[in-house]
Formats: structure tokens, sequence, C-alpha cells
């Protein structure tokens, strides 16, 4: 199934919905019916599909499904932008938003540290993948969102040149990200032996998540009579609880300069409260998250005792 929907440039579309197939002739006649659609490390896509079939080929040794990794890989490598970055579908720009940085770098680190498993790759893409990698790290530090001489996290996009926050689609404005900022620094935090940038690069961003922690709230879903909107019928609603015995959340957007936290609309007017959102995006969209709670309780902590003792991220 994975074979058949890679395009001739060795990537594959978003949203295929790889589980809807039972078999082999569903995935064709789904392919069939599927529009075309270009290929993107959005949504997870090609870098999980090159991860797919890197494993079918160490269980069977079947030179198709390397050949398909390999092309696909070849793909990631090409569209890499001169700025280091990866574009998702929506902007030409660095994308952080559904893990397309990140992903596509964890499978890059992989690959260089020579696991088992890509015992196809050749030398020669080995390097190549090197040094990929080395451009995409430079270029995370680089966008780390600096406001008043201290660094804070990360906007969803970057431009490719000025490096700065812009926007996606139109309810993404040029922010800093309380979601997509967690994968980054679990990234960094995994870099076996951290030199000062990047230990400043983690310190500043858990300093910005501290202080951006969102109290004395709690985000509700609740049934609602069925409302039809497009293709969509909504069933149930969110809102904001006051609850002083919740735990923190943290906004997906914060204004650059101000930090305070907003909203969007489809139309890209900014709001400032969830219940300014309308039905269709209130409900459709990740606006709060708990993600970065674990990062500061659990994994900042390792990581600091860790640096301390100059030990690999392996060893923990």
């Amino acid at each position: 199934m994975v074979l058949l929907f890679q395009n001739p440039d060795g990537g594959w579309p978003k949203n295929v919905g790889w589980n809807s197939f039972e078999t082999l002739s569903d995935a064709k006649e789904g392919f069939k019916k599927f529009p075309k659609r270009k290929s993107t490390i959005d949504n997870s896509a090609t870098y999980t599909q090159i991860r797919e079939l890197t494993a079918a080929y160490t269980k069977t040794n079947n030179s198709n499904y390397r050949d398909a990794a390999r092309r696909g890989l070849e793909f990631i490598l090409r569209d890499q932008r001169p700025s280091g970055g990866w574009r998702g579908s929506d902007v030409d720009a660095i994308t952080f938003n559904d893990d397309a940085m990140i992903g596509v770098m964890r499978l890059l680190k992989e690959i260089t540290q020579e696991q088992s498993k890509f015992r196809w790759v050749k030398p020669a893409e080995r390097e190549r993948c090197r040094q990929a990698l080395a451009r995409a790290l430079r270029v995370v530090l680089d966008c780390q969102i600096v406001v008043d001489g201290k660094k804070t996290a990360w906007c969803q996009q970057h431009d490719h040149k000025t490096l700065k926050p812009v926007k996606a689609r139109s309810y993404e404005l040029p922010s800093i990200s309380g979601g997509e900022s967690v994968k980054i620094v679990r990234f960094l935090m995994e870099q076996e032996r951290p030199n000062a940038e990047i230990v400043a690069a983690v310190e500043g961003a858990v300093a910005w998540f501290r202080r951006s922690a969102i109290n004395g709230i709690r985000i509700e879903r609740f049934d609602i009579d069925p409302v039809k909107d497009g293709n969509k019928v909504i069933e149930q609603d969110v809102r904001v609880v006051r609850d002083t015995n919740a735990k923190p959340v943290w906004a997906r957007f914060y204004e650059v300069d101000t930090n305070r936290p907003f909203f969007c609309n489809r139309d890209g007017i900014k709001v400032y409260t969830l219940a300014e959102v309308t039905l269709e995006r209130r409900t459709g969209y990740s606006w709060y998250n708990d993600a970065p709670a674990r990062l500061l309780e659990e994994n900042y902590p390792k990581w600091r005792k860790r640096i301390k003792k100059g030990l690999p991220a392996a060893t923990e």
C-alpha cells in the first residue's frame, strides 16, 4: 500500500488514511479516487513511510522496499531549503507545525547514528544526511525568538530568509507557540553532548514555558445539539472553565511582543478569548495544551542532571 501512494518525486502526500484500507484491492480503489496531492512532510508524511519501508526491508530483504525508501530519503534531502529548513504544505516557510521539521530531523539523526535498521543507506547518502542535519540544527537555534534580550520559544513557521515568525493558514498568525516548541526543546535535550549554545536555548525556552503557564482554568468539552457546518456535523463545544485546582495549561499562540495568549478565526482576525472563536474553529483546532508540563516536571530535571555530569543522552 505504501508503495502505491509514493509520488514520482519520491515523497508521499499527507492524509491518505492508511487505516481505511483493509486489503490491497481496497488501496488500489482508494488510489484511483484519491486526488493528486503533492509530496510533503506535513502530518508525518514521507518520513513515516521511509520508516515503514525500512522495517519492511529489514524483515523481508525485498529490494523494492529499500529502493522506495531511498527515493523517499532523496526527496527529503533534495527538498531542504537553503535556510536549512523544510517547508510544510501550507506555506513555504521553515515549518515546525505538526512535527514537520523535528520529524525529519529525528529520522536523519537515526541514519547518521548508523542504526542497524538503516543499513541500506550508502556512505555518501549518510554523509549528506549528516550535513543536512547540521544545517537544520543551525536554523533551529537561529529561529529561537528573542524578546527584550531573552530567548523564548519558536513560532509554528519561520521565514526562510529573515527567520522571523510568519503566518501560515489564515488563523495561524505569527506568534510564540506553546505547543510546537515543546517538541523542539525535547530534540535539543536529546543532543548527546550539547554545547553552550544548545544549553542556553533549552534554558531560555524552559524559562519562557514557566512564565507562560496559565493557571486557574480547565478546558472542557460538552455535548450540544448537532450543528451542520459544511460537510461536518459538530456535536460538542469547548469552553474555558475557572478552576483553582486545575493543572496549568498553555495557549497555542502567544503574541511575540506582549506574550499575551490569543486566538484567531478563519477571517484572520485576532481575538483574546476562546468564546470569541467561531464554533467550527473553536472545536476543530487545539487552542490549549498541557504538553509543557511533562517537559518541565520530568524531562528538564533529568536533562539538567545529565549535563551536570557531562553524560551523553544515551545514558539516561
